[in-house]
């Protein structure tokens, strides 16, 4: 047993020595020559990379290319320029991708949303007000705050160049989806939640898995960063936890809200501690008594 013990550290290390060569990028990064750096077989390779980082070595490679990516396009270079100095062989495989990964093609990205449309409206809830914004595909922010202008100006931020059009409630279907389900899943409304739309929002393969497992979170509890990377199977990887929360642009759809530091204490919020709280405790008392 303490045999085993001593040797846990140096499977960190080697694991560790993998991420290290994909962050630098400048080596190859097949699974075969990635196991020859960690001294394992690649079999075991994958799965301990996976149980400790939340993906594959090379969804990890994908997500720091992409990343890259985006960095170099809102730096103002070009796109053929920037898809291969992010390690791309191919321009046909980013833009295969760049739906999920941007939320838009290369081009529009790095023009700040230029030729992208997007129509959002603004509603008031017991929490504040709330900004709902779609684009022709799905979904793409659902936003906090105390005002219309400063909900408004987060959107703009985000998308400076995109075509932003305010449409009044009624007058697009999948806002007034969100609408009516969050209004309905926290007792605002007593109508029946509306079926999900489609989401636009771009995240790398590690967010969504976090983001899917706060969707399983059941309303009224919480966890901390520790324990959903437990059930994640990555039990080191809270930290990044906490990063995908923080990358979060759903707020109520993904409650990342239900998350909560080690100590028992709120932690952060982007829209704020103070509406986490009111709606922990909204949700708590919607909560069935326990028999």
């Amino acid at each position: 047993m303490n045999a085993q013990i001593r040797a846990m550290p140096v499977a960190d290390d080697a694991l560790e020595r993998v991420r290290a060569a994909l962050e630098r990028g400048d080596g190859a990064t097949d699974l075969n020559s990635l196991a020859a750096i960690a001294g394992l077989s690649p079999t075991h390779l994958q799965r301990a990379f996976r149980r400790r980082y939340g993906v594959s070595p090379a969804e990890y490679a994908r997500a720091r290319r992409f990343g890259q990516l985006r960095e170099a396009l809102r730096e103002g270079a070009a796109v053929t320029d920037a898809v291969y100095e992010a390690g791309f062989g191919s321009g046909s495989r980013v833009y295969e991708e760049s739906d999920r990964r941007l939320g838009m093609t290369p081009a529009s990205y790095r023009a700040g949303g230029a030729g992208a449309s997007i129509r959002y409206t603004t509603t008031g809830t017991p929490l504040g007000r709330l900004l709902v914004a779609t684009t022709a595909k799905g979904i793409c922010a659902v936003t906090l705050g105390d005002t219309d202008a400063e909900l408004e100006a987060r959107l703009a931020a985000e998308f400076p160049l995109a075509q932003r059009e305010r449409v009044d409630e009624g007058r697009e279907e999948w806002l007034d989806a969100v609408i009516g389900r969050v209004a309905s899943e926290l007792g605002w409304s007593d109508r029946d939640a509306p079926a999900m739309p489609p989401l636009d929002v771009a995240a790398t393969a590690f967010q969504w898995r976090v983001w899917d497992a706060l969707t399983r979170i059941p309303r009224g509890e919480t966890l901390s960063y520790g324990e959903l990377a437990a059930k994640l199977g990555v039990p080191k990887a809270a930290r990044a936890i906490g990063r995908a929360c923080g990358s979060n642009k759903l707020a109520l759809l993904v409650p990342c809200h239900r998350i909560i530091r080690e100590d028992g204490s709120l932690g952060g919020w982007r829209w704020g501690l103070d509406i986490k709280q009111q709606l922990l405790a909204t949700e708590r008392a919607m909560k069935p008594a326990q028999g």
